[in-house]
């Protein structure tokens, strides 16, 4: 399989890039595209659509390949993929029934490989991503391969999008379908962020609001311990510094935390809604805000699957959280760049709204300010 990664500011940039990479006589079946919401998702679909290719997209808070990010345009990874190998689904959610959805998709995936692996984008803030990933579990198991991420929207938090060809969702999922018997799919998702303290008991939550901790409100706490300043509802910037330097790790039985950062402060009550749900009963940790120890483990990380599982690969595919692009500021170029030199393949990642990957030595979870990175190779 030959990939080639193309990128662009517009429709008419794109169309010249995807021109130059098919002057090499490079014919592609699929386009993995991600795309900022400035762009028309028509017009660009429609460059491809024209040639018959197949189309997996979602919308970011930020692009990128291996030549560098982009903001307010599009990352295209471009595959020669046999069509036999592979297929792209597409769902509209009716209500809440995210766990119905992705048990059709994998019931569908099914009737067309005996063992389908799945990159997945969802839409919407109000989608349950766990829900969607309990689908996929209810029909093949738990060790089903499941990667992907949720749309972003520049950071305006109003409207995300999936899509592929004439189809397009603020409430939705695009899946693509990979034949396992005929590709080699390897996914790994670090954070990094580093714990600090002792465990802490969550005594009061509902959902993936979080009341209090230790019988102390989770904003009293987060005051206590943070040092973060002006933590007051006057601070505009406030909800994204507790998000991106002082977030919750959710502890598991088995396998890593998974990150879980108040997104919303309700000042009234001193709760945080947070990117995930958050069991009453269970144990969190407070973290330490980031610092360059971060990217080198998720360099690290990657370079462990490579020696562990997958020694080559013919493309990257990263879901990577929009909080490290804020939290990381210009070590996330590091990072990226880090991450393609382990295998040195073409690349096209997302700054998503949330992760989906099995945590290390654990299950299928959905993740926040982690990196998601996804190596895909013919047999």
């Amino acid at each position: 399989m030959q990939a080639k990664s193309i990128s662009g500011n517009s429709v008419a940039e794109i169309r010249q890039r995807f021109e130059e990479a098919r002057a090499t006589g490079f014919r592609p079946t699929l386009a993995i595209i991600f795309l900022s919401v400035s762009l028309d998702i028509g017009q660009v679909c429609e460059v491809f659509d024209a040639e018959g290719i197949q189309i997996f997209g979602a919308t970011t808070h930020g692009e990128f390949t291996e030549s560098g990010i982009s903001s307010g345009g599009a990352a295209i990874l471009l595959l020669d993929l046999n069509p036999a190998y592979f297929t792209v689904l597409f769902s509209e959610f009716q209500g809440h029934n995210y766990r119905d959805t992705t048990q059709e998709i994998a019931r569908k995936a099914l009737e067309k490989f005996p063992h389908p692996a799945f990159l997945i984008a969802g839409s919407h803030l109000e989608t349950d991503p766990e829900a969607l990933l309990h689908g996929f579990q209810d029909m093949q198991g738990s060790e089903v391969n499941v990667y992907g991420g949720m749309a972003g929207d520049d950071f305006t938090f109003e409207s995300q999008f999936v899509f592929t060809q004439g189809q397009s969702s603020e409430r939705g999922i695009v899946a693509l379908v990979l034949d396992e018997e005929r590709l080699l799919i390897k996914g790994k998702a670090t954070c990094g962020w580093k714990p600090m303290g002792t465990e802490k008991t969550v005594t009061r939550s509902e959902g993936n609001r979080v009341y209090t901790i230790e019988n102390v409100s989770v904003l009293e706490m987060t005051r206590k311990y943070s040092g973060l300043e002006n933590l007051t509802p006057d601070n505009p910037k406030i909800s994204t510094e507790i998000a991106t330097s002082f977030p919750l790790q959710l502890q598991r039985e088995a396998g890593d935390p998974v990150m879980r950062p108040g997104l919303v402060v309700n000042w009234d009550d001193g709760s945080f809604l947070c990117s995930g749900s958050v069991p009453q009963g269970s144990k969190i940790r407070f973290s330490l805000p980031p610092d360059f120890d971060v990217v080198e483990k998720v360099i690290a990380g990657c370079k462990q699957m490579k020696e562990a599982e997958m020694p080559a690969a013919d493309a990257l595919v990263l879901f990577s959280c929009g909080g490290r692009l804020v939290s990381l500021g210009p070590m996330i170029t590091e990072e990226l760049e880090g991450v393609q030199q382990v295998w040195n393949v073409p690349m096209a990642g997302m700054f998503s709204n949330g992760e989906l990957a099995r945590a290390t030595n654990g299950n299928l979870e959905m993740h926040n300010l982690t990196t998601c990175c996804v190596a895909i190779k013919e047999k």
